[in-house]
């Protein structure tokens, strides 16, 4: 049978017009139609239907029968931080987030971070393993101002459309405690980042309200959204979980407003618990995790029930604040489902869904799905079902971005 020649664009990658023979979420044997980056239909795969005639401008891709996912979403990164590539960087410095602001702050120029060589690198290996939108935080200080944004935008455009990505322009080193940086959070905003972060304003500035206040203030200003890093447990984290609740409310700010971390929410005894998470859904309030090792799990079935939707991101990858990470997100599933609890098969599922389907909208999508009209973002991997996927976290047989083809076999090709 005859198959149209593929389109290669200058990098060698191919462009998809049928994805053929693959499983979406391990159900029926599908093809995937696909024009302008976004698919268009999909329809029952037939062994003996000629593909003659269906392919215009791009190429038929044989899914083997694989399962396939949409893309990874990572809605918590770091990618202007890494030092993936380099040569090992071995740990240094205080531990807490103080100590790792200090070290950070004292060796992040000696690494060239920010740097688009360096940032450029860890996007790479995230691709190859699947990820193919990124929520970003790139820090804005006195030391660097607005140059993290300016790489992490520089080393996007690079890769072509390989990875899509939404920056958070995020106060690493404190707000209030540093003059100057509640205008370079308003100069990113104004400049085109899509959130403005805060981290913990209660331990960091000594001032949640004051904090909390400048932050707000500048997304009604710009239209932005918001990120607040939120590492303080028990009371003191629900108390700044509280007041970032009534300033949501009060700005007219639903669905903008994301809580990273939020270790208070899996702290607390159930009856507060039920009562804070409630109050988060009512005002349309997120949370991204990273599902740290050693931490109180979230609440997943009781956020998800309340309408908060959940993002998992890598966080920081290899980098000043930490030698572990690689990027892959699949993998990082596995652990947020260990670290919740998940056996169950319907379990399973929904940690597939947070890492993808359910992360859209961490990265401005109202729709990223193996459905038509959604961005052609796909991951195939030689499983039987979603929950062996989840479980095993197997070699990314192929990665497909905007009707792209960017990596197979375990290899990037951008």
């Amino acid at each position: 049978m005859h198959s149209p020649a593929m389109h290669s664009p200058a990098d060698g990658t191919t462009t998809v017009t049928v994805l053929r023979d693959v499983r979406p979420w391990g159900g029926a044997r599908s093809d995937l139609h696909v024009a302008g980056g976004v698919i268009t239909a999909v329809v029952p795969h037939d062994a003996n239907a000629p593909t003659d005639g269906v392919v215009v401008d791009g190429g038929v891709i044989d899914g083997r029968g694989l399962l396939a996912l949409p893309g990874l979403v990572n809605a918590h990164a770091h990618v202007d931080k890494s030092w993936w590539g380099k040569p090992w960087v071995s740990y240094g410095g205080e531990g807490g987030v103080q100590g790792r602001i200090a070290h950070e702050r004292a060796h992040r120029d000696e690494l060239g971070i920010p740097g688009v060589d360096v940032t450029l690198a860890v996007l790479r290996e995230s691709i190859r393993t699947g990820t193919t939108a990124v929520r970003t935080h790139a820090d804005v200080d006195l030391g660097v101002g607005l140059r993290g944004i300016e790489v992490v935008r520089e080393a996007v455009a690079a890769l072509g459309g390989a990875v899509t990505a939404q920056v958070v322009a995020f106060p690493q080193d404190g707000v209030l405690r540093r003059p100057g940086v509640l205008d370079l959070l308003d100069a990113a905003a104004a400049a085109g980042a899509e959130h403005v972060g805060g981290l913990d304003p209660a331990t960091i500035d000594r001032d949640p309200v004051g904090q909390l206040d400048g932050l707000f203030a500048i997304a009604e200003r710009r239209g932005v959204g918001i990120d607040v890093h939120l590492h303080d447990g028990g009371d003191l984290g629900a108390f700044q979980i509280e007041l970032i609740i009534d300033r949501t409310l009060r700005a007219g700010l639903q669905g903008r407003v994301n809580v990273a971390h939020g270790f208070a929410v899996g702290q607390l005894a159930v009856p507060r618990q039920a009562e804070l998470v409630a109050a988060m859904g009512e005002a349309g309030i997120t949370m991204t995790t990273v599902a740290p090792i050693g931490a109180a799990p979230l609440p997943l079935h009781a956020l998800r029930d309340a309408g908060v939707a959940v993002g998992l991101g890598t966080d920081g990858i290899r980098d000043l604040w930490s030698p572990y990470g690689t990027g892959d997100l699949l993998a990082l599933t596995t652990q947020l489902a260990r670290l919740s609890g998940f056996r169950y098969d319907e379990d399973l599922v929904t940690a597939a869904r947070i890492a993808s389907a359910d992360a859209g909208r961490f990265v401005g999508r109202a729709v990223h799905d193996l459905v038509v009209g959604a961005p052609a973002d796909v991951v195939l991997v030689d499983a039987e079902n979603v929950p062996d996927a989840v479980v095993r976290a197997p070699r990314r047989a192929l990665v497909v971005a905007g009707g792209r083809v960017v990596a197979r076999d375990g290899e990037v090709l951008v």
